[in-house]
């Protein structure tokens, strides 16, 4: 698996954080390409986290923030429980559905916007959204950076 290296930017903070999340997202969607279903669902750490549960969790997490929280739309919210049907492609597919439904969200609010539905917490705006998605999908391809080792040796971004 190439070590695909982030892009190197010189535009807007916007820019930079949107283009940083699309290369993290990229990053997970290869970590986990080629790996069959059987390994996609086992846990080689203590914790049970498994390269199945990591792509799940990660499509809810885009829905719930930009589209649910965010944007206040009322649309399907991807479940991370991994269940007997569950294959690995589906995972990535559903989870590329939830990139293309939050682009839109994506360029057309700015980043000062504050979140519709704040779910009793204090309301965050876009760019603590974009940052904290950034974070999160970054730290999770790390633990899928590290499962694939544990699976069948395969490195890289």
């Amino acid at each position: 698996m190439p070590d695909n290296r982030p892009p190197r930017l010189t535009g807007g903070e916007r820019e930079t954080l949107v283009e940083l999340l699309r290369f993290q997202r990229d990053s997970l969607a290869r970590k986990v390409t080629g790996v069959d279903d059987a390994a996609a669902r086992t846990s080689p750490v203590g914790s049970g986290t498994t390269l199945l549960w990591l792509v799940k969790h990660m499509a809810g997490a885009e829905v719930s923030w930009l589209l649910h929280r965010f944007a206040g739309q009322d649309v399907p919210w991807p479940d991370d429980a991994v269940t007997p049907g569950d294959t690995l492609a589906g995972a990535v597919e559903s989870y590329q559905v939830a990139w293309r439904l939050v682009e839109p969200v994506l360029s057309e609010a700015a980043l000062d916007d504050r979140a519709r539905r704040t779910d009793g917490q204090p309301a965050v705006n876009l760019r603590w959204i974009l940052a904290h998605l950034l974070e999160e999908t970054a730290r999770h391809a790390g633990h899928a950076d590290i499962l694939r080792e544990l699976i069948d040796g395969q490195t890289g971004r």
